[in-house]
């Protein structure tokens, strides 16, 4: 079994040692334990039951861990007699556990940490990684999260905005790391709209299909990143982009507007362009205008600023960018871009390399460092 196919099976684990009274923080150890175990004996015994050799393996490192707290003798007494015998349930707690990890008492980032690695079977180095802090600020991170789940209980899970944040949290983690979990993501979110009744839920479903449609062309074979101008529309995922559409309709239908249908309606206006310049770029503007009645945070207003320089020009859309606090990220980034367009190559070439030297993923700073290049090539050809 490979790494990817191991890791499909942490959230059932997870979830059937919960159901039998373990708590949350030590049944994660527990079931990591198991996976230790497991690449180290599986290759030369492998076993006919990979799920049921889990199970076992992950809750008899919890008994050992319960019993090895004497501060818990009273959760030992509870968890010395295993569980009556019989099947393993078949069902999909996957979503139950996304509503375990966005617990209310968490910060989304922390919640995202710990579904990370709870559910999505990712290693901390693999997680900090994605954010670029160092292994062992991840590590405190994640287990404090788990000791504010253990602490506050199980019995006060996430809401269902909290759920959706951090699956679209998690669907862009997706792109960033070496482990995929957007189609992941895309699977819970179809069971989450068809669970709730919000129309929220089938935007950021919608959402999700229409930015994953564009997977194929956002990065060259040599893994940098490509920008929407210069993106292969003939690589679109034509039938997810109709099936997005299709579903962004229905919502919008309700007549509940949300941030996630906003975002969703502009993902559509690009995706139905056939070419970057055919883009309807002032119906965009009009969109980021509702998003911002909805949902007016900083990042909204620096993605309104783009496209205000696209609908009505680099110095409109500089003049919205004076709007947004600097420290926002990308904020250089974008600014980099409209100085360019308004023809100010050299502060242009200075802020993409400023953007390079900030940017959040190794991808994004070498795409900033190539734009940097570009541009003073074009001031040594012009000089």
């Amino acid at each position: 079994m490979d790494d990817v196919a191991l890791r499909a099976l942490v959230p059932h684990v997870l979830s059937v040692l919960v159901r039998r009274g373990a708590d949350f923080a030590t049944a994660e150890d527990a079931v990591q334990e198991a996976l230790i175990r497991a690449l180290r004996t599986w290759p030369d015994d492998p076993p006919r039951d990979p799920e049921g050799w889990l199970v076992t393996v992950a809750w008899r490192a919890f008994l050992d861990m319960a019993r090895s707290e004497s501060a818990r003798r009273d959760r030992e007494l509870r968890v010395e007699v295993d569980p009556p015998p019989g099947e393993v349930s078949a069902l999909d707690d996957t979503l139950h556990l996304y509503f375990l990890c966005a617990h209310p008492d968490l910060t989304p980032s922390s919640a995202v940490a710990l579904t990370l690695r709870a559910v999505g079977g990712l290693t901390t180095r693999q997680i900090a990684e994605a954010y670029l802090v160092p292994e062992a600020t991840m590590a405190q991170r994640i287990s404090r999260a788990k000791r504010t789940v253990a602490a506050a209980g199980v019995e006060r899970p996430g809401d269902v905005r909290t759920v959706m944040r951090v699956l679209y949290l998690v669907f862009n983690e997706g792109y960033s790391g070496d482990v995929d979990l957007a189609a992941e993501a895309i699977r819970l979110t179809r069971q989450l709209a068809s669970q709730a009744d919000d129309p929220e839920a089938d935007g950021l479903l919608a959402l999700m299909l229409l930015h994953h449609a564009r997977r194929a062309s956002r990065t060259s074979p040599d893994g940098a990143l490509v920008p929407l101008a210069e993106q292969d529309r003939s690589r679109w995922d034509t039938a997810t982009i109709a099936e997005g559409v299709a579903i962004l309709q229905a919502a919008l239908a309700r007549d509940r507007l949300g941030e996630y249908q906003c975002q969703a309606a502009i993902a559509a206006l690009h995706a139905d362009a056939p070419r970057f310049d055919d883009t309807d770029w002032v119906q965009i503007v009009e969109w980021y205008d509702e998003l911002l009645r909805v949902a007016d945070t900083p990042v909204v207003r620096l993605n309104r600023a783009v496209a205000v320089g696209e609908a009505d020009g680099a110095p409109a859309g500089l003049a919205a960018l004076a709007t947004v606090d600097e420290g926002v990220p990308r904020h250089t980034a974008v600014a980099a871009h409209l100085h360019e367009r308004n023809g100010d190559l050299e502060l242009a070439a200075r802020l993409y390399a400023d953007a390079a030297r900030s940017a959040p993923n190794l991808a994004e700073r070498d795409h900033q460092t190539r734009q940097a290049a570009r541009v003073n090539q074009l001031l040594r050809e012009s000089g």
